[in-house]
C-alpha cells in the first residue's frame, strides 16, 4: 500500500534529504580537491551513491504527484526565489546541460557536439511539455477551476452541476499529473543521457557543480525570504 505523504511529511523528508545532498556534495568535492578523481571506481562509487539519493527524492516526490499534483505545482517547503526556477514541478531539464558546459571544462570535440545535439532535442520535448502545460493552464482559469480545487475537502453539495464540476476538476488533475510525471521523466532522461557521454571524472564534477547550484539556490533563496520577513 502506498504511504500517503502530506506537505509536512514531504517537508520532513525534504529537510532530511536535503542535509544528506550537502554530505554527498562534499564527498564529490573531497575527491575532486584530492586529485583522487582520475580514480575510476572511486568515482563510480560516488556516481552510484548520487543516483541513489537522487532516486528517493523522484521515489517520494512521484507518491506526491499522484496524492496532491498542486502542492508539487506550488511547493510551500521552497524559497520563493527557488519557486522562481521552477518548471512543471521541477528544474528545466536544459539547465544539466548548462551545467556541464560551465563546469566540466574538458570535454572532447565529440562530447562537445553529442551535448549541443542532445540538448537541442530535450529543448524541443522541453518546449512541447511547455506548450501543453500552458494549455491546461489556460483550462484551469478559463473554468474558475483553480479556486474550486482549494475547496475539494468541503463537503460535496447536491446537483448534476456539481458533479459535471468534480468531473471537471478530475480530468483536470489527471492531466496535470500526466504533465509533471513526462516533465520528471524528461529531467532523468536528461542527467541520463549527460552520464552516459561523460567520462567518470567528469561525471563527478557535474553532480558536484549540480549539487552546489541547488545548495546556492536554496541558501540564497532562504536568506531573501527571511530578509523580507524581518524588513515587514
Amino acid at each position: 500500500m502506498e504511504e500517503t505523504i502530506t506537505n509536512q511529511t514531504f517537508e520532513a523528508f525534504l529537510s532530511r534529504w536535503l542535509i544528506s545532498q550537502e554530505h554527498h556534495l562534499h564527498d564529490l568535492l573531497q575527491l575532486i580537491e584530492s586529485g583522487d578523481e582520475q580514480n575510476e571506481q572511486m568515482c563510480n562509487n560516488l556516481i552510484s551513491d548520487n543516483i541513489a539519493h537522487y532516486k528517493q527524492y523522484l521515489q517520494a516526490k512521484k507518491t506526491l504527484v499522484r496524492q496532491n499534483v498542486f502542492l508539487v505545482l506550488a511547493p510551500t517547503w521552497i524559497s520563493s526565489f527557488e519557486r522562481a526556477h521552477f518548471w512543471i514541478g521541477g528544474f528545466r531539464p536544459r539547465l544539466a546541460f548548462r551545467i556541464v558546459i560551465n563546469n566540466v571544462l574538458d570535454l572532447t570535440k565529440d562530447q562537445t557536439q553529442t551535448i549541443k545535439r542532445v540538448m537541442a532535442e530535450i529543448k524541443e520535448e522541453e518546449d512541447q511539455l511547455t506548450h501543453e502545460f500552458d494549455k491546461v493552464q489556460e483550462r484551469m482559469i478559463s473554468s474558475s477551476i483553480l479556486e474550486l480545487t482549494r475547496q475539494m475537502g468541503r463537503p460535496p453539495r447536491n446537483g448534476a452541476s456539481d458533479r459535471n464540476m468534480e468531473t471537471a476538476v478530475d480530468m483536470l488533475k489527471l492531466s496535470i499529473e500526466a504533465l509533471v510525471e513526462c516533465a520528471d521523466f524528461l529531467r532523468r532522461k536528461s542527467c541520463g543521457k549527460i552520464i552516459e557521454i561523460l567520462n567518470p571524472t567528469q561525471c563527478v564534477r557535474f553532480l558536484a557543480a549540480a549539487a552546489q547550484l541547488q545548495v546556492n539556490l536554496r541558501r540564497l533563496g532562504m536568506e531573501r525570504d527571511g530578509n523580507r520577513l524581518h524588513s515587514a
